[in-house]
């Protein structure tokens, strides 16, 4: 019968957390948002929110990581 060795723990990788994406301009990102969940049926979507960071970049929004 074979022995299994146990794998040591004590080797951790270190892994970097990222921040969470911040609008800067909130009253802008809120007024984006809200168009988006009239424009489209599905919200939240991939199409949607893609839709929503385009648009808010283009009318000059941007993002900080927290």
């Amino acid at each position: 019968m074979a022995v299994k060795k146990k794998r040591s723990t004590s080797k951790k990788k270190k892994s970097a957390k990222k921040g969470k994406a911040v609008p800067t301009n909130p009253a802008l990102y809120a007024r984006v948002k809200a168009e988006a969940k009239r424009k489209f049926d599905v919200y939240p979507s991939a199409y949607a929110n893609g839709w929503l960071v385009r648009t808010y970049k283009k009318r000059g929004g941007g993002y900080r990581t927290a």
